[in-house]
């Protein structure tokens, strides 16, 4: 007896009407911004919208009586389309992760988003969308007949919403407002309206031009940054709101999080190649530290960034904790001081890189950092006001030292080591990354240099894994040790390549 198909939920179609929020949100701004008078362009805008709107939503419908899907002894079978029907099935013992996500519409109907994977190329089915105790019975049903166990292992991490200190400490302080300014600029410059002529922007910027600048300036900055902070904690907060990170069961790892939109990745123990402490500089200088998980199986690069985020920026002794937990670990190959290195990256039981990749540093940090604002600053100066000339002396006195401690920075940030099955590989100031990688896990090493690099004794080694960032460089290490280390590192792989000495 064949295995029944099945539907997507009835209610699925009713999620395309929340492009309706588009077509009347143009209008009710667009009438906001002009007072109730609509020109041609915004109407033409608008009909388009509402064109666009009718094409997808009757797709949508389509699409919904169209697709079935189904879960037979072997594969998870999907059947799609109108005019040719397509037919696409993985076989259930490739499945590497099935992830389950929810937009608010999605939630407010009690629908879920389900994707199944099997960490290649094309290789993934997606259902929109089913009711959610279909979608987890559905994913519960396809993770036991891939294979995995069910024996539960304790909670690794949960939501604390004492982590939200952390949030001012990212990007978003100040890129968040510049990328939600644009849209907005986007938006209004789409329908006809030009921003710059609404009286409250006129009217802002006329007065701060007749203010004093050296108050209305501060103030200007102290404004973006509180609305940053705002945003940035509330960005933080839809993000992993109801956070939980647990190993569902003996072989897979779940984080599922998210306020308005909920997202569940799993991720397959047999995937996971190790995990990355990020500590970007603002974070750093807060103590706080973010964790990625190393693994294969989530999507393409860009994917495999968003979906591999395991922890929220936290306390770096959580961070720390967790990424042993992940490992498997009692302790973990971060354990102890790592990461809280001295002058020369030794102190932390990490390997010193050469006195060659600090010069290297300080070189390009000044060569670029300090002459040539300078110089342009300068220059205007020369053509315009003399005040710029002011401006370019003060720039180079207080960039030249800044661009030396980034540089000590950045070299006291380098390391590399072996400990236990694991590879510790740590660079970077801006973004500080230490990861850590089974050594099994590593297929292949890549050795490069440039003319300066040589003449310096400097090469960089790039260990190759089938997961995360799909290779991770251990820069400016001694080009005399690199190939011994990666050999000890990773026996075998380049035992062919090295010549042993001759002896005397």
């Amino acid at each position: 007896m064949s295995t029944p198909w099945r539907t997507l939920d009835p209610r699925t179609p009713l999620v395309h009407c929340a492009w309706l929020g588009a077509p009347l949100g143009s209008l009710a701004l667009t009438a906001l911004a002009t007072g109730g008078r609509l020109d041609t362009r915004a109407w033409i805008t608008l009909g388009v919208v509402a064109a666009v709107f009718a094409c997808v939503t009757t797709a949508g419908l389509i699409t919904w009586r169209r697709t079935r899907y189904r879960v037979t002894a072997d594969s998870f079978e999907l059947r799609t389309g109108l005019f040719t029907r397509r037919l696409r099935a993985i076989p259930l013992h490739r499945v590497r992760n099935v992830d389950l996500t929810a937009n608010p519409v999605q939630r407010l109907l009690g629908l879920a988003v389900l994707r199944a994977g099997t960490g290649g190329h094309g290789g993934e089915l997606s259902l929109e969308a089913l009711a959610r105790p279909d979608a987890v019975r559905l994913r519960a049903e396809l993770l036991a007949r891939a294979g995995a166990r069910d024996a539960a292992e304790p909670l690794l991490a949960a939501a604390d919403l004492r982590r939200l200190r952390y949030a001012p400490l990212t990007f978003w302080v100040f890129g968040g407002v510049l990328a939600a300014a644009g849209a907005v600029w986007r938006v209004l410059d789409g329908i006809g309206v030009e921003p710059w002529r609404i009286g409250l922007v006129r009217h802002a910027f006329e007065e701060f031009g007749r203010s004093a600048l050296w108050l209305t300036v501060p103030f200007a900055l102290l404004a973006v940054t509180l609305l940053g902070v705002v945003g940035a904690v509330a960005l933080y907060a839809e993000n992993w709101w109801n956070y939980r990170l647990e190993w569902a069961d003996a072989d897979t790892l779940r984080v599922r999080r998210g306020m308005f939109t909920t997202r569940s990745v799993s991720i397959e123990r047999a995937r996971l190649r190790g995990v990355t402490l990020r500590e970007p500089l603002l974070l750093r200088a807060g103590g706080g530290a973010s964790v990625r998980a190393v693994a294969g199986g989530l999507g393409n690069r860009e994917e495999n960034r968003r979906r591999s985020v395991v922890l929220p920026p936290a306390p770096r002794a959580e961070a720390v904790r967790v990424c042993a937990g992940v490992l498997g670990e009692a302790e973990g190959p971060l354990g102890g001081p790592l990461g809280r290195s001295g002058e020369d990256g030794a102190a932390d039981g990490l390997r010193p890189h050469p006195r060659a990749a600090l010069r290297r540093r300080v070189v390009r940090a000044l060569a670029w950092a300090v002459p040539l604002p300078t110089a342009a600053l300068a220059v205007l100066g020369w053509l315009l006001t003399p005040v710029l000339l002011y401006c370019a002396a003060g720039y180079a006195l207080l960039a030249a030292p800044v661009a030396y401690g980034l540089a000590r920075d950045a070299y006291r940030g380098l390391g590399h080591g072996v400990r236990g099955r694991h590879l510790v590989v740590r660079s970077g100031t801006f973004g500080r990354e230490t990861t850590v990688l089974e050594r099994r896990a590593v297929q292949a090493w890549t050795f490069t240099d440039t003319p300066f690099g040589r003449r310096a004794g400097l090469v960089t080694a790039t260990a190759a894994v089938a997961g995360g960032e799909d290779g991770y460089r251990i820069r400016d290490m001694s080009a005399d040790d690199a190939a011994a280390f990666a050999d000890a590192a990773t026996p075998g792989i380049l035992a062919e390549f090295i010549v042993p000495p001759v002896p005397r």
